[in-house]
This record gives C-alpha cells, structure tokens and sequence, in this order.
C-alpha cells in the first residue's frame, strides 16, 4: 500500500518511514500542507492507501489540510497529533478524518489503525487503492463469516441480522483478530465521538453481538483497556 506521510519533522519521519516500509508500506514523506495536496494530485503516480496527517504543520494548520483533503478525495486520514484534548479530536473527526492517535503512540497500534481504516473505505469511492487493500475479501472467523462490500454475516452459513453499528463494530475487531482495541477507539471509529458518555452504548452492542451470534467468547473483553475478537476453530 502506498501511505502519504505528512510531518515536518525530518527526524520523526524517517524513523517512522522506517518502520512503515519493514511492514511492506510504500511511503511518501511530505513536509508541508501544500506538498501534501500536491502529492495527492491525481496525475502524480498510484494512488495512496492512507495519509498520515501532523496537525503541526510549517505552512498551514493540518486541520485545515485534512479539510482540503476531504474535498478532493475520499482517501482515509489519520491525524497523528500531540492534541490531546476532546475538542482537537472531535473537531478533526467531524473535519472528515477517519482517526486520531495521539503522540506517543504504540506503533502496533498506528499499523492496526491503518490497516482498520484501509479496510473500511468502500469499493468504488476512492479508486484503486480499494482493491490493493483487499476490501472485497470477506473476514473468515472459524464458522463466522463478514462480507465486508455486502455487510452480510453468517454462522455456518446462516445469515445473521445485524444494526449498521452493530455490524460496524463486528467488522472492526474482526478485520484484526486478537488485536486489544481500547474502548476509546473504538468509539472513534464506529460511532465517531469522544469516549464521553458513549460507553453504555458500547457495553449494550456489545452484548448485543454475542447474543446475536451466539458465541459469547467471540469477543473477549480485556478489563480496563477495552475489546478484542477471538477467532474460534473453524
């Protein structure tokens, strides 16, 4: 996948160039809000998986970036900011960001996050991008199965019904197995809002998926962090 890494700190960008490539990941390193756009064009080569968006940027605010982003494509950004507070979180997300990690962060976790959004753009509405990510590859999870472009779930081949956020949340922990989402993100990224007040709303459709599926211990909850999909025999 080819990832648009927007941070103007040469020095923090070559460390997590480094990383991103030993994970397979092509990256484009562009230092300013209007390298970025440039490199973005569409007449500047494939197009990109996911950007990575510094909020700190020398020529503009990466809000304002992530803005003009939104309006010329529908490629998933992640803002990767020192901004800690509700408000700069709430605000990138509404500004059409697909997620916020805050510096410092576990870098297994910014790749599971990226892996995340990549896998939740909808065929079609990005370009080619979608088919290098294996969006239309269904999820199988031993008698589980999730059709992510049809949003259709089955147990042993009996379709299950399942709320849009319901199935959300399915396809979120499902696209990582084993991976502890906190509860934090995954508010973010299902229901996109801050974690405050949203929890019982969690709690609740969470429950619901275990009923549903009839397979309680699919989703295991890790106390005090948050959720993760354990992947059953088949």
């Amino acid at each position: 996948m080819r990832l648009l890494l927007v941070e103007d700190d040469n020095h923090v960008a070559a460390a997590l160039s480094a990383v991103l490539a030993r994970h397979g990941f092509d990256v484009t390193h562009a230092r300013s809000g209007e390298e970025a756009l440039q490199a973005l064009l569409p007449d500047t080569g494939a197009p990109f998986g996911v950007v990575l968006l510094d909020l700190g940027l020398p020529d503009q605010d990466g809000f304002e970036v992530c803005g003009r982003i939104r309006k010329r494509t529908a490629t998933p950004v992640i803002m990767v900011t020192a901004r800690s507070d509700v408000r700069s979180r709430i605000h990138g997300l509404n500004l059409g960001a697909d997620d916020y990690v805050v510096k410092p962060y576990d870098t297994g976790e910014l790749l599971a996050r990226i892996h995340a959004v990549s896998r939740r753009t909808v065929p079609g509405e990005t370009g080619p991008e979608d088919q290098e990510t294996g969006a239309d590859e269904p999820l199988r999870l031993g008698p589980v199965l999730v059709e992510l472009p049809t949003r259709q779930v089955t147990v042993n081949g009996v379709p299950v019904p399942l709320t849009r956020k319901e199935f959300d949340l399915l396809a979120l922990l499902a696209q990582r197995p084993g991976v502890v989402f906190r509860r934090e993100q995954i508010i973010s990224e299902v229901w996109r809002t801050s974690w405050e007040g949203t929890g019982r709303t969690l709690e609740v459709h969470i429950a619901s998926l275990r009923s549903k599926l009839r397979m309680p211990a699919l989703i295991e909850t890790v106390r005090g962090v948050g959720y993760r999909l354990v992947a059953p025999a088949a």
